[in-house]
């Protein structure tokens, strides 16, 4: 396993892959209902081969995920690891329930300390909500009585929101979702660059888009195999994202022992890619890009709608499904996060004002209908 840390922690030493606990191994059908003893044995085996980060949230899993965590680090596990996890700002209401939060987890995952403590989900209307109830220095007064030990933030909004969040305040980490598809989606290449000329170490979650990135499609095996190189498609994905220097560590939701030991192997294997590497995975994008249904960058521009459509958030669950022939999980990604926050697009009155300010010129209107048909159809 290799090993970095971040600029203002220079004194702790991270695996470059973190342990993601969103997607632990389940009984059935219920995302709730976690083979415990699975689970156990697999953030186990993970630290045994090197794995010292391991990262968690509220929500995860129906709640259970904190839990099974826990557990998993009683005992001699717990001094193995940086544990991370996360304050569900959405329910947040009143300073006294940052602190409520904050105690309820401790207790979950029976720690008197958690290592790395972040904001969850920010983007700048709930960045503007936690200063109001003054997280910062609430947090700030949990890491001076041992709380917790570092402070940091997880991401979704657009790039111009992370630059905002990142400039007001010192923090010591942050997380966002970036592969070598999404590298403009949210705060993207230019965030991490960003965050990093602030000091603050960036985590990495996303980086198989969800398992995209590992059911590829003959054309992209294809381009793998023209390379000369042995990796596999999640391996290219996860060299490109350690080829930053930035990057301190990359989360992955490992729901397997064979996952988990391609992964390590992965990490203790990765090295600076070559020319050549970074044209076959520029080629692999093209493929991806090809398939396009918009030719939408979430630029943002579009942005904000005067009926409150999130323009850039329809195209991208549009794209995905069409990309990857994944109209399911497409579908899914878009009514959870979309429509049921009152920003599909269905709410578009056809006013015309994104379309005058698109850099790509191209009909958002009627590619809003097609997306939400497309999306909303069985």
């Amino acid at each position: 396993m290799q090993f970095r840390s971040f600029p203002k922690i220079p004194q702790l030493h991270v695996s470059t892959l973190g342990f993601g606990a969103m997607r632990l191994p389940t009984l059935g059908d219920s995302g709730s209902a976690i083979d415990e003893e699975a689970a156990i044995a697999l953030i186990r085996h993970a630290i045994t081969n090197g794995v010292n980060y391991v990262d968690t949230a509220w929500p995860y899993h129906g709640g259970q995920s904190e839990v099974v965590v826990g557990r998993a680090l009683q005992g001699e596990w717990r001094d193995k690891v940086n544990l991370a996890t996360k304050c569900p700002v959405w329910d947040v209401n009143s300073p006294q329930d940052i602190e409520r939060f904050l105690d309820a987890q401790l207790t979950k995952i029976h720690t008197d300390r958690i290592d790395f403590y972040l904001l969850h989900a920010l983007d700048g209307s709930r960045w503007n909500a936690m200063r109001r109830l003054g997280a910062p220095a609430i947090l700030e007064r949990a890491r001076a009585d041992g709380r917790i030990g570092h402070i940091g933030f997880s991401f979704h909004g657009s790039l111009d929101e992370f630059k905002v969040i990142v400039d007001e305040y010192d923090w010591e980490f942050c997380q966002i979702q970036l592969n070598y598809i999404d590298e403009n989606f949210q705060a993207g290449v230019a965030g991490m660059k960003h965050a990093s000329e602030h000091g603050i170490g960036v985590i990495v979650m996303e980086p198989l888009r969800g398992g995209s990135l590992v059911r590829v499609p003959p054309e992209v095996r294809n381009i793998w195999g023209r390379s000369g190189r042995s990796w596999t498609s999640q391996e290219w994905a996860l060299r490109w994202l350690w080829n930053f220097p930035e990057v301190v560590t990359v989360l992955s939701g490992m729901g397997t022992i064979p996952q988990l030991l391609d992964n390590t192997a992965s990490a203790s294997a990765a090295e600076s890619l070559t020319e050549a590497d970074l044209a076959t995975i520029e080629e692999a994008k093209e493929f991806y890009r090809s398939r396009m249904a918009v030719p939408c960058t979430t630029c943002g521009y579009c942005q904000p709608c005067p009926s409150g459509v999130a323009i850039p958030g329809v195209f991208s669950a549009f794209n995905t499904g069409k990309m990857f022939d994944a109209k399911k999980q497409a579908a899914w990604a878009y009514n959870t996060f979309v429509v049921n926050a009152g920003s599909g697009a269905d709410r578009c009155i056809e006013c015309g004002d994104c379309e005058s300010k698109c850099p790509q010129g191209f009909p958002i209107t009627e590619n809003l209908k097609r997306a939400h048909a497309y999306l909303t159809q069985e």
